[in-house]
């Protein structure tokens, strides 16, 4: 029985040496997958690659932003930070610098928002996606306002956004009832409200007669309290 025992401690042992030892190697083998970032401002892209690669690093180039202390050309920041312990393989996304702020800021505002990407595009300039809103009194499609201003100083990236009219939306009305209504009466009336008279059909319980000014209406679509919007076509069938 004590010869059992001593074998069971045996082995007890053996299983947690050989589990220390696992751990060790994991850790060990994960430390050595673990490298350090470099310093990479102010590096061409090509030193910067080239750097990052010995290291077993990605390097990927983002955005691009004016800058009165870096040279033109040259990595303005980097994300992580020089001195981040990563692992091997990871990708360092960098910004590169512009140099300082060359090209002036157009007044864009009035302008269409063709006209004014044409402005931006030809001097070099970034457009961001535009955003919309509806201004009372303002033709569709003109630039409201603009970010950076005209004539803007310091500006950190050679982007511009621009705010847009947009179309106000059609004026909607409760459709009418005119079913048991002279033909004439409502052709009157749906001109008046802002809507057409889309296609008048004779119905079928009543073969042979011909479609008059007076003729009443037996059926409508759309049907009535329905919502509908300015110019929508009625189609009305008359008896």
């Amino acid at each position: 029985m004590k010869a059992f025992f001593r074998y069971v401690i045996l082995a007890m042992v053996l299983l947690l040496v050989a589990l220390i030892s696992a751990l060790t190697t994991m850790r060990i083998a994960i430390h050595v997958r673990e490298v350090v970032v470099p310093n990479l401002v102010g590096m061409s892209p090509a030193e910067a690659r080239r750097n990052s690669e010995e290291r077993g690093l990605r390097l990927e180039i983002e955005r691009q932003y004016y800058s009165a202390d870096v040279a033109e050309g040259k990595i303005l920041s980097q994300a992580p930070a020089s001195g981040t312990k990563v692992r091997s393989g990871w990708t360092v996304h960098v910004a590169q610098s512009l140099g300082p702020q060359k090209v002036a800021i157009p007044n864009v505002i009035g302008q269409s928002e063709r006209a004014a990407e044409i402005n931006i595009r030809r001097r070099g300039l970034e457009l961001a996606p535009p955003a919309g809103m509806q201004m009372p009194g303002t033709p569709a499609d003109q630039v409201l306002s603009q970010s950076p201003p005209p004539n803007a100083s310091g500006v950190a990236a050679p982007k511009i956004s621009l705010l847009v009219s947009q179309p106000a939306p059609p004026q909607a009305f409760v459709m009418p009832n005119f079913i048991g209504q002279a033909l004439g009466s409502v052709r009157i009336a749906l001109q008046d409200a802002g809507l057409r008279v889309g296609a008048v059909t004779l119905s079928p319980r009543f073969p042979g007669r011909g479609i008059s000014p007076t003729s009443l209406v037996e059926s409508q679509n759309p049907l009535p309290g329905g919502k509908v919007v300015a110019g929508t076509a009625v189609n009305l069938e008359v008896r």
